[in-house]
C-alpha cells in the first residue's frame, strides 16, 4: 500500500518542506525520502507540511517521497526495556552496533525491544474477568530486581474472553483475548505511547515522602521529594554528571531512568561502562537490572535530542503505571533547549532572549509537569521523580534555560565553580541552593527521623548563613577584631561545611549516609555549638577549644563512625564536654 503523502521541496539541516498533499496531521510520524528516515509533523498549510528528521539528513534529494503514517511518534512498551541502551527514538544501540558497527545507519529499522527471547509469564486475570485500562492481567520477571506488569492498553475494557497458560512467550505472542463493545482484542505483551502525551493516572497524590539519596546536603538541608522535581545547575567541572550519578546510585527509587542529552561522546561512554559495571548497593546485583540508559550524545542528529526526552519520561510513566517509584535524570536539559533553538532558527521563528524560542518555558513546563506521586489506573502508587542538569554557558545562572527551569522546578541545588576548584563535593552552594518541599516532608522527617529533624536543620542552615555574614566583615578587616562568640560561629560553620556538606564519593563509610547518622551528626555539632557559647559568655578563647582537636575530631567523624555503629557519636559527644569542662575549670581556677 502507497503511503506516499507528499514530496521534498526543501531541505534545511533536519528541516524539511514538504509538497503535494494535505492530509498531514500535526504531530504525525512520517518517513521521509527513500532511506525512510523518522520525521515528524510540526507545521502545516494549505499548500505545505514541515518536518523535522531525527536522523542525519545526509544525501537527501529534493523529490524523494515522504510517506505518512497516521499517527504520532511512539514508542513500544513492553519487557526488555531495562538494562537496554536506546537512543532518542528507541532504537537498540547495542543490537546496531552488533549489527551494523560502530555507527548508527539511516533509516535503521530495527525492533526496540528483542522479538525473539521468551519471557516466563504468570497469568493474574482468568477467563470472564471485568477488566479496564491499566489493569495488570499477568507478570513476568524482566531482571533479577524488577518484574514487569503486562497492564491493559489504554482505551480498552471489557470481559477476558480467553487467556493462553502459565509459560514462556515473546512478546508478540497473543496473551489474551478481550470482548469489548468494539468487537474482540487480542493482547500481546507489547503497547505503544505517543511519547509527548502523558500517560493516565487515577489521581494525583499531595506529595509526602522524600527521595533519600545518601548525600546529606541534600537529604537534610535541600531535599527533593518523590514526585518531585529538581534541577542541578552548574558551569564546567562543577560535577553535574558525578552528582547524578550518586543519586542514580543510591537513592530509594526502583528504577532509573538516565538520558544523556547532548552531552559529549567520551562522557556518555564512561556513563556506560560505568553503570555497566556497578553494583547495586542494597540488592549486590549489577545496577543495570533496575536502570534504562537513553544515549543522544552531541554528534547525533540535534533533532532526536528533543525526542530522547519525551522517550524517557514516557517510560518513566509506563513503570510508574505498574507501581514503581522512578527516578529520572537529564543530562542536559541545556542541550536540549539547544536543539529547540537550532530547530528554530532553521523555522526562521521570531527568536525571544539569547535567540532561544518564545516557547522554551512552555516546553520546560511540559517536561517538568510530567513528575508527580500518583494513584494508577490499577489502584497501585507510584512516582516519577524528575532531575534535570542544566549548563548554563560560563556558569551565568541568569541565562534563559537556568531562570525558566527554576520556575517548574521546586528544588535548586546550585552547583559553584569555586566549590569544586576547593575540591568541596558535592560543589551545591548552600547559599544560592533552596528546596521548597521542606514544608510537605516536615511530617514524614518527624515520624521517621526525628520529630525536630526541621527545627535542627534550619539551625544548621541558619549558622551558615550568620557565617557568610560574618565573613563580609573578616574580608574587611580580619577575624582577630571579632568578639569570641562570632569566632565561635565560623568555627561550628566550618565544621558543617567540612564535616557534614563536604561528602567523599570514594570512601566507603562516606559514599552513602543513612538519615539515623545524618541526624546524629547534625546533633553533635549543635551540641557543640551549644556548649562552646558557655566559653564566649565567659570571655574565654575559642582558641583554647580549638588546640584540644575537638574541631578535627567532628569534621573527622564522617569517616571514623561506622554507618552500622554510631556508638562513637556518643564518645565525640563525652570528648566535648571533657574538653570544655577542663577548659572552664582552668579558668574559674
Amino acid at each position: 500500500m502507497d503511503n506516499t503523502k507528499g514530496y521534498i521541496y526543501g531541505i534545511n539541516g533536519p528541516v524539511v518542506k514538504v509538497k503535494g498533499s494535505c492530509d498531514f496531521e500535526m504531530q504525525e510520524m512520517v518517513y521521509v525520502g527513500y532511506e525512510q528516515l523518522i520525521g515528524e509533523v510540526i507545521g502545516v498549510t494549505d499548500e505545505a507540511a514541515i518536518v523535522q528528521v531525527y536522523e542525519d539528513t545526509t544525501g537527501l534529494k529534493l523529490d524523494e517521497p515522504v510517506e505518512g503514517t497516521g499517527g504520532p511518534l511512539c514508542i513500544t512498551l513492553g519487557p526488555g526495556i531495562i538494562s537496554n541502551i536506546f537512543d532518542g527514538i528507541q532504537r537498540p544501540l547495542v543490537d546496531i552496533r552488533d549489527h551494523f558497527g560502530a555507527f548508527i545507519g539511516k533509516g535503521v529499522d530495527f525492533s526496540p525491544l528483542d522479538k525473539d527471547k521468551k519471557w516466563k509469564v504468570t497469568f493474574l486475570k482468568k477467563a470472564g474477568d471485568e477488566v479496564k485500562a491499566g489493569d495488570i492481567f499477568a507478570a513476568a520477571p524482566e531482571t533479577s530486581l524488577i518484574e514487569h506488569k503486562l497492564m491493559i492498553p489504554n482505551g480498552i475494557a471489557g470481559k477476558i474472553s480467553w487467556t493462553a497458560q502459565d509459560g514462556e512467550y515473546t512478546i508478540n505472542d497473543i496473551l489474551v483475548k478481550i470482548d469489548t463493545n468494539s468487537g474482540e482484542k487480542e493482547l500481546t505483551m507489547c503497547q505503544k505511547w505517543p511519547i509527548k502525551h502523558e500517560r493516565p493516572y487515577a489521581e494525583r497524590q499531595p506529595i509526602s515522602k522524600p527521595l533519600i539519596t545518601g548525600q546529606r546536603i541534600m537529604d537534610s538541608m535541600f531535599p527533593l521529594a518523590k514526585g518531585g522535581a529538581a534541577s542541578i545547575p552548574g558551569g564546567f567541572g562543577t560535577g553535574k554528571t558525578m552528582n547524578q550519578h550518586q543519586i542514580a546510585k543510591w537513592c530509594d527509587a526502583d528504577i532509573i531512568v538516565y538520558i544523556g542529552c547532548g552531552e559529549r561522546g567520551n562522557e556518555m561512554t564512561q556513563v556506560l561502562e560505568e553503570f555497566s559495571g556497578l553494583i547495586d548497593p542494597k540488592s549486590n546485583k549489577p545496577l543495570l537490572d533496575r536502570t534504562v540508559l537513553i544515549a543522544n550524545t552531541s554528534n547525533m542528529p540535534v533533532a532526536a535530542r528533543e525526542a530522547s526526552i519525551y522517550t524517557g519520561v514516557t517510560l518513566a510513566e509506563y513503570y510508574r503505571d505498574m507501581g514503581y517509584h522512578v527516578a529520572l535524570m537529564a543530562d542536559s536539559t541545556s542541550r536540549w533547549a539547544e536543539a529547540l533553538r537550532e530547530i528554530s532558527g532553521r523555522l526562521e521563528e521570531m527568536p525571544a532572549e539569547e535567540g532561544f524560542p518564545a516557547y522554551l518555558a512552555s516546553r520546560l513546563s511540559a517536561f517538568y509537569e510530567r513528575a508527580g506521586y500518583f494513584t494508577n489506573l490499577n489502584g497501585t502508587e507510584g512516582s516519577v521523580t524528575l532531575i534535570g542538569a542544566v549548563s548554563p554557558q560560563g556558569g551565568d545562572f541568569s541565562e534563559p534555560v537556568t531562570q525558566n527551569t527554576k520556575r517548574f522546578t521546586r528544588c535548586f541545588w546550585a552547583l559553584d565553580k569555586a566549590l569544586a576548584y576547593a575540591r568541596h563535593y558535592p560543589a551545591i552552594n548552600w547559599l544560592n541552593s533552596y528546596s521548597a518541599y521542606t514544608d510537605e516532608l516536615d511530617g514524614w522527617y518527624s515520624e521517621n527521623v526525628d520529630k525536630d529533624f526541621m527545627k535542627k536543620r534550619n539551625e544548621i542552615m541558619s549558622i551558615l548563613s550568620e557565617e557568610a555574614s560574618l565573613m563580609e566583615i573578616v574580608k574587611l578587616i580580619g577575624s582577630d577584631v571579632l568578639p569570641e562568640s562570632q569566632k565561635a560561629t565560623l568555627e561550628i560553620a566550618k565544621i558543617i561545611r567540612q564535616g557534614f556538606l563536604q561528602q567523599n564519593a570514594f570512601h566507603a563509610e562516606d559514599t552513602y549516609v543513612p538519615m539515623e547518622k545524618q541526624l546524629k551528626m547534625m546533633e553533635v555539632i549543635l551540641y557543640l555549638n551549644t556548649r562552646i557559647k558557655e566559653l564566649s559568655e565567659l570571655s574565654i578563647p575559642i582558641s583554647l577549644l580549638a588546640k584540644t582537636g575537638i574541631f578535627e575530631e567532628l569534621i573527622k567523624m564522617k569517616y571514623t563512625v561506622a554507618n552500622n555503629d554510631l556508638s562513637k557519636i556518643n564518645i565525640i559527644r563525652t570528648d566535648i564536654d571533657t574538653a570544655i569542662d577542663k577548659i572552664i575549670s582552668a579558668y574559674e581556677e
